[in-house]
């Protein structure tokens, strides 16, 4: 069976622009309905796919956390080069991540945190997650159960590197919460069933901004973005980013 394979996206609408990043094992479907809905507000969004993301679960063991930082910078100037001088960033798990990273590396007018692990606790929970969507994908190309299963576990015992790798990105970023000084809004799901959920807390009261808000989703899982509060969340952002002080 063909399977049709997620894309990036672009959504042209005003010269506010918002780079949105999507989670580990995901692809731009996490974000595509926050982008229309800020599309619908006159900003512009641009979403990435990470390398071996959004593909057969093969290819992502062939990449790691500095490949995906290097997509998630290039997206970044992305937006840069079609002449988008203000931007901000919102992002997912490891999106989440790799905003607070751009927020301390770059030039960003505020950042957007959305179930963003500080604390390397969730290998187990992140495996499980891993080995669902490599069966989910398997299921799809028609291969048989026992089929499926031996080469999950192939998958899981390739995997190694890449979770070290996560490791590392994460505590980098932990470390050096306390040097972003860009608006943050933090967004964390009560719910959430893949990461700690004091590295929101962790997140909020880290950040060296004044600007700076928390957001709790009582009814909403880790992909909060697809969740029941996802208008409230649209909303939310909405609010957030038309608080920042735009020159344009």
């Amino acid at each position: 069976m063909k399977i049709k394979l997620p894309k990036p996206f672009t959504f042209e609408a005003g010269p506010r622009a918002v780079l949105l990043l999507h989670g580990f094992t995901g692809h731009s479907a996490d974000v595509r309905m926050l982008g229309r809905f800020l599309e619908k507000k006159g900003y512009t969004s641009h979403a990435p796919i990470y390398r071996g993301h959004g593909k057969e679960p093969e290819e992502l063991v062939k990449a790691g956390a500095d490949e995906w930082w290097e997509d998630a910078v290039n997206a970044y100037n992305h937006l840069k080069e079609l002449g988008y001088s203000e931007i901000a960033v919102a992002g997912l798990s490891l999106g989440g991540v790799m905003s607070l990273k751009l927020a301390y590396s770059k030039q960003v007018k505020g950042v957007i945190p959305m179930c963003a692990p500080m604390f390397f606790d969730n290998k187990e929970e992140l495996t499980k997650g891993y080995k669902f969507k490599a069966r989910e994908f398997k299921q799809l190309e028609g291969k048989d159960k026992d089929t499926i299963e031996n080469e999950v576990q192939q998958l899981v015992d390739q995997s190694q590197s890449m979770f070290e790798d996560l490791a590392d990105l994460i505590t980098e970023v932990h470390n050096q919460i306390d040097t972003i000084y860009t608006p943050t809004l933090v967004v964390q799901a009560r719910q959430d069933e893949m990461i700690n959920t004091d590295s929101a807390s962790y997140i909020y009261d880290n950040v060296e901004t004044d600007e700076k808000d928390i957001k709790w989703y009582e009814h909403s899982g880790h992909v909060i973005t697809m969740d029941k509060e996802k208008e409230q969340l649209h909303e939310d952002i909405y609010q957030f980013l038309e608080s920042l002080d735009w020159q344009v």
